[in-house]
């Protein structure tokens, strides 16, 4: 009866983690022969045709963008300075963030309406509000982008650096929110749910960013907890997100955020995703089938964008071409999967 039993359990515990990490025999090439000499020289020119964009004054680029500079930063340079101004974000960002206390009160301090204990039978505890140029009152989206942003990427990585179980408990409760609101049967993030009346964006509005947050934080969260459940949804997402025809073709190639004329978002989406690849790549080394489909897949974009997609050091939105004149915000999103070549291809 206990062997039967533990067989039983272990049969569920192999469907539960069961993902298909084969890569797809249609992606356009998928192999890399550049030395390492190579994808450093090329990462590096495409870093000194943006420099001159750089305003001094700001230390900004005049480009709309999302990203985790201070820790970033602070886990390359090691400057305390900028763990500090990490630390300073996770103080405001909590405003944002709903807790136990406020599910059972339904009323956030930042918000003018009652927000919903619950949707579809999952507590709303730990979503993070979107925060747009709006009047953030009544901004009532809770979004995967800035859950899997602010709290289970960001905070899961101050939890790993600082070691205060503030931080952890944050992450892990943003975390639970995305599992239980925002990933559709095919094991794709979703965009936003609605904190007052619990409605949906629509189920079209799917973007690699949602995906590639969630892949990051998921990779550091499984880290700090040591629970085979977040690595197993980790391994989920990511076999589902590298197929997904939603934003590339059957070649592999992202498509999304074509924009060559205007600096909207979603051309620096991809850019997160492949962020979100590359973290899950360098914290799993002995996966290797794992290993195999990101450094396939990262490929095949780091191909696309060096035959399809260049000019001289200048780099189109268009991954599969054609070629394009330069803008700011289409070199930074070039420059993470230069980056993310030199890690998977080592």
């Amino acid at each position: 009866m206990l062997l039967s039993a533990g067989i039983t359990f272990l049969s569920l515990l192999s469907t539960t983690y069961a993902q298909d990490l084969s890569v797809s025999t249609s992606w356009k090439k998928f192999s890399n022969t550049r030395l390492l000499a190579e994808r450093i020289k090329v990462s590096q020119d495409a870093i000194d045709n943006i420099l001159p964009q750089l305003n001094v004054a700001t230390g900004e680029f005049n480009s709309r963008r999302w990203a985790q500079a201070a820790i970033s930063a602070y886990r390359a340079y090691e400057d305390f300075d900028l763990l500090v101004h990490a630390i300073a974000t996770w103080n405001h960002v909590t405003e944002f963030v709903i807790t136990g206390a406020q599910v059972n009160a339904k009323t956030n301090p930042r918000k003018n309406f009652p927000i919903a204990d619950s949707c579809e039978g999952a507590t709303m505890a730990g979503g993070v509000f979107w925060i747009s140029n709006r009047t953030t009152s009544d901004e009532q989206s809770i979004n995967s982008i800035t859950t899997g942003f602010i709290d289970a990427s960001t905070f899961a990585l101050l939890a790993e650096i600082i070691r205060d179980a503030k931080y952890k408990n944050a992450a892990i409760l943003s975390a639970q929110w995305i599992k239980a609101h925002n990933i559709n049967s095919n094991k794709i993030i979703l965009d936003s749910v609605n904190s007052h009346d619990c409605s949906r964006s629509p189920s079209t509005w799917i973007f690699t960013y949602n995906s590639g947050k969630y892949i990051e934080g998921l990779s550091v969260v499984s880290d700090i907890t040591g629970d085979a459940q977040w690595r197993g949804s980790m391994l989920e997402i990511i076999a589902a997100a590298v197929k997904s025809t939603k934003w590339q073709g059957a070649d592999g190639i992202i498509t999304e955020g074509a924009s060559p004329n205007d600096n909207n978002d979603g051309v620096g989406f991809k850019s997160i995703y492949l962020r979100g690849l590359s973290e899950a790549f360098g914290r799993n080394p002995s996966n290797t089938n794992f290993r195999i489909l990101l450094h396939k897949y990262i490929d095949v974009q780091y191909n696309a964008l060096l035959d399809l997609a260049v000019t001289g050091s200048s780099y189109s939105s268009r991954w599969n071409g054609p070629p394009q004149a330069f803008t700011t915000w289409v070199q930074l999103t070039a420059l993470d999967i230069l980056g993310s070549a030199i890690i998977a291809n080592n």
